[in-house]
């Protein structure tokens, strides 16, 4: 996918984290581009989760770009959108294997989400995954390195389909959807906060904006953070962030604000 938000950008900048996304969305936009995954999007930048997106897709190529394959590996979650014409895409396939292999070696986590198909026709590559590999192994037939490419497809296919995931088949896609943003944000609060471990000092920090802000009380708080540069105003605030988001359904955190004027 190509590109990211500003906001995605700025918020990133103080590299509190190793990450430089919060999620990474695998989807054939020829069947859910305009729908599923439009709404999708959206969702997740109004619970303010920095999503990788790509706007500018070349999907018949049998090779993804270096910009996309290092954003697979610099993102916290990868959103799997199986769809009935995923398959038929050698660009999806490709981007599937490197998600499947970053899940194994930098710990990403995956969420497949089965969108008009079931997971078993995922897992067996059954349907319409058949007749899309019919096609790939006809292309391939006569090449021993395209074959080993195709079997690698068909390994991260049922690797992926046997995760734990959203059956979208049948139901009503908004609560779907929601039920997806609750569930990255509350697999990303927990990860992204693991960083706070190696601050020393910072759960005390924590605990006394948490209690100035005054959570149980249903009204409006704005509370700044003074000091001089460097002494770590945004990594607290960040903190704070991180572990308070998740109770809301709108959440943006913009970093470095002088440096957009």
């Amino acid at each position: 996918m190509a590109s990211s938000s500003s906001s995605s950008a700025a918020a990133r900048s103080s590299q509190l984290t190793p990450w430089k996304y919060d999620v990474f969305v695998s989807f054939r936009g020829a069947d859910t581009r305009r729908t599923f995954t439009c709404h999708l999007y959206e969702d997740l930048k109004n619970r303010g989760i920095f999503t990788f997106q790509d706007d500018k897709r070349l999907e018949n190529g049998d090779s993804i770009p270096e910009e996309l394959l290092k954003a697979i590996e610099e993102s916290q979650v990868a959103l799997v959108i199986f769809s009935k014409n995923y398959a038929t895409s050698r660009w999806c396939l490709n981007e599937l294997v490197k998600i499947m292999e970053c899940k194994e070696e930098k710990g990403l986590i995956v969420i497949p989400v089965f969108y008009d198909v079931y997971p078993s026709e995922v897992r067996k590559q059954t349907n319409s995954f058949a007749d899309a590999f019919t096609e790939h192994e006809s292309e391939y037939a006569n090449d021993v390195e395209g074959m080993q490419m195709v079997k690698g497809w068909r390994t991260a296919l049922s690797a992926a389909a046997d995760l734990k995931g959203c059956n979208v088949h049948g139901r009503i896609e908004s609560d779907c959807i929601g039920e997806l943003v609750d569930d990255v944000s509350s697999k990303l609060c927990k990860t992204s906060s693991s960083y706070l471990q190696d601050i020393v000092g910072i759960d005390t920090h924590l605990e006394k904006v948490k209690s100035l802000l005054e959570m149980e009380t249903n009204d409006v708080r704005v509370l700044g953070i003074w000091g001089m540069g460097g002494v770590g105003k945004t990594t607290l605030a960040r903190a704070v962030f991180d572990t308070l988001s998740p109770q809301f359904q709108g959440a943006s955190f913009l970093a470095d604000v002088k440096e957009l004027t």
